[in-house]
């Protein structure tokens, strides 16, 4: 077997082995997972998850998953634990160890220490009969019947179970605790995911130009008006704002190959008609969604149905909704 043939073996048993413990995983939400749910859902404190070595890492991106899903929580490293930081644990919190075996040194130092601080324990682990298992309150079973590794070693199929089953406990919480998009975005104001939750054409087209002409406009101040402007568009409008065509690069283009003399045209002569346009208030997403399935970059904004401003795919780019 040539090093192209081994890479491409190792890679796809590595996928079937965690593939098939995702799906053994299914057998997993059951009452146990019920009670964990909501011995959760019911607290007033916040939940605190522990392990070591890769699971403290898992633990870490759980509790990410739960604060950005409205659920409270706080990472405490095992080793970390015995050596003070303990102290962040409230009487109404609720605790989260995970382990594959149960059995290492330092879940059996931690274990009997969260016990006496009477705080409900969850168990994430693989074996229920380990000593975490024994000495847990609830049980979230991960079990795992090898690693992904060829040498069955490296934390590998084990740490994607317990990673799928925290994305199961934070999707249930989310849908417990009624969370929205509206939620959402007030946890992630930054960055595109935020942005698409949250930002509004009325927070981009204030900034921008809004070039405007009238029906009866000549075409050489039609186009001083849109390069000027800087948008590349003239939006023609009657005296009351009301829409009735937007002149665009494309429309100059065709106009200088339809007509010899061009003086003595008006806006409304090269205008295109019924023009794409978007209200003030929706989201910004929305807008490039419009733009893309019909191949355009500006939009005019209206308010109440007339015309205030218009957005320009650079805009969005800007945003970084791009």
């Amino acid at each position: 077997m040539n090093n192209k043939e081994k890479i491409q073996a190792v890679a796809l048993r590595t996928i079937e082995i965690e593939t098939a413990t995702i799906r053994d995983l299914k057998s997993s939400i059951n009452e146990d997972f019920n009670k964990c749910i909501n011995a959760i859902f019911q607290s007033k404190g916040r939940v605190i998850i522990t392990g070591i070595g890769k699971s403290a890492i898992i633990a870490q991106k759980i509790v990410s998953t739960l604060n950005s899903t409205g659920t409270p929580s706080l990472f405490m490293h095992a080793a970390d634990a015995i050596h003070g930081d303990l102290g962040m644990i409230t009487p109404e919190d609720i605790l989260c160890c995970i382990s594959k075996s149960g059995e290492t040194s330092e879940i059996k130092v931690l274990v009997p220490l969260l016990r006496n601080l009477g705080n409900p324990l969850i168990g994430m682990v693989a074996r229920k009969d380990s000593y975490l298992g024994m000495n847990a309150n609830f049980i979230l079973h991960t079990p795992v019947t090898q690693e992904a590794d060829p040498n069955n070693l490296a934390p590998t199929a084990s740490t994607t179970a317990q990673m799928v089953l925290g994305d199961a406990m934070a999707s249930c919480l989310l849908a417990l605790r009624g969370f929205t998009q509206q939620d959402f975005a007030q946890f992630h104001p930054g960055g595109t995911l935020g942005k698409q939750l949250y930002l509004r054409i009325r927070d981009i087209y204030p900034k921008n130009e809004k070039p405007l002409v009238y029906p009866d406009t000549k075409i050489r101040e039609t186009i001083i008006e849109m390069t000027s402007r800087r948008l590349g568009v003239a939006v023609v409008a009657d005296a009351d704002g009301q829409i009735v065509g937007i002149i665009t690069d494309g429309d100059l283009r065709r106009m200088l190959e339809r007509e010899e003399d061009t003086r003595g045209l008006l806006a409304k002569e090269i205008m295109s008609r019924n023009p794409k346009t978007i209200e003030a208030d929706q989201l910004a997403v929305k807008a490039l969604g419009i733009m893309r399935s019909n191949s355009i970059t500006q939009l005019i904004v209206v308010e109440n149905k007339k015309y205030v401003g218009v957005i320009h795919l650079h805009d969005l780019i800007s945003e970084g909704l791009i």
